[in-house]
């Protein structure tokens, strides 16, 4: 696959289909571009060029910590990936830290953003405190037990090595001192806006957030129906769907969402429908 440099860091990417208004796909967790390229082939099939990517720290791209704030970071990645693609304002979809990364570019350059397309939002104290320790603290006790080379061996960064193998000259220049000190970073960030109903962003923030977005609210314990329920009411140009009619007592339900992929790009795609339709109606 091809791969661009933004921002000091090479990101891997794929444009699923010929033509067609623009639609970018941030998956969840620190998942790889994979995990939603069936949901993309179906976008592309009904019209849409889509664009999925590894993030930083994702898949075969490059390892990287800069800035106070993953989410963040994630967000001025994927507005300097669509610069350098040249897509023009697209269609920005997202599912759990993928929503976050999506609602923080809308709110910092909307003119990038046509509309938003999120699932699965985070929120809640349960999910606060299981995903600062999935994003940071075992990489932290990982390094201050045994080194980078504990690091190295953890599931996550083991396999963005064997995906790109430059990675692990990335974290020997970074040392077990430095890494540490850049997972505490982005952990003190990560806090800073886990306890708001929607996980990253304060209420106020959503408000000033006026594109038009689609809802779909999650069924777990990391992404429960409250932070999905939330992001409606606080988003002032929101539609709501629900796709998952019970809650599951399960971390994440992966195998019940991947199985409702087709539900899922049926909503996608008659809400980008809809929005294509106004924008043509428009003088």
């Amino acid at each position: 696959m091809p791969a661009i440099q933004v921002r000091g860091a090479n990101l891997v990417y794929e444009v699923l289909g010929d033509g067609g208004p623009w639609v970018v796909i941030s998956p969840g967790g620190r998942r790889g571009l994979t995990s939603d390229r069936a949901l993309g082939m179906l976008l592309a099939e009904a019209g849409f060029r889509v664009l999925v990517y590894d993030r930083r720290n994702t898949g075969a791209s490059d390892i990287g910590f800069p800035g106070t704030s993953e989410s963040h970071e994630q967000a001025e990645d994927l507005l300097a990936l669509l610069q350098a693609l040249g897509t023009g304002p697209a269609y920005v979809a997202g599912c759990s830290s993928g929503a976050r990364l999506s609602l923080l570019l809308a709110l910092h350059h909307p003119e990038a953003v046509r509309a938003l397309l999120l699932w699965r939002v985070t929120g809640g104290p349960y999910a606060a405190r299981k995903l600062a320790f999935n994003y940071y603290e075992q990489f932290i006790a990982a390094a201050e037990s045994g080194g980078i080379d504990a690091v190295a061996r953890t599931e996550h960064f083991a396999a963005m090595i064997a995906a790109n193998p430059h990675n692990r000259s990335i974290l020997d220049r970074l040392g077990a001192d430095g890494f540490v000190a850049a997972m505490r970073r982005w952990l003190a960030g990560f806090h800073q806006g886990s306890g708001y109903p929607v996980a990253g962003l304060s209420p106020e923030e959503m408000r000033r957030i006026a594109l038009p977005a689609l809802i779909v609210p999650g069924n777990d314990r990391i992404h429960p129906r409250a932070p999905g329920q939330a992001a409606h009411r606080l988003l002032p140009n929101s539609e709501y769907r629900e796709i998952m009619t019970e809650d599951v007592d399960v971390d994440v339900d992966f195998a019940a969402w991947e199985a409702k992929t087709g539900t899922l790009a049926a909503c996608f795609i008659d809400f980008l429908r809809r929005r294509e339709t106004l924008a043509i109606r428009r003088p």
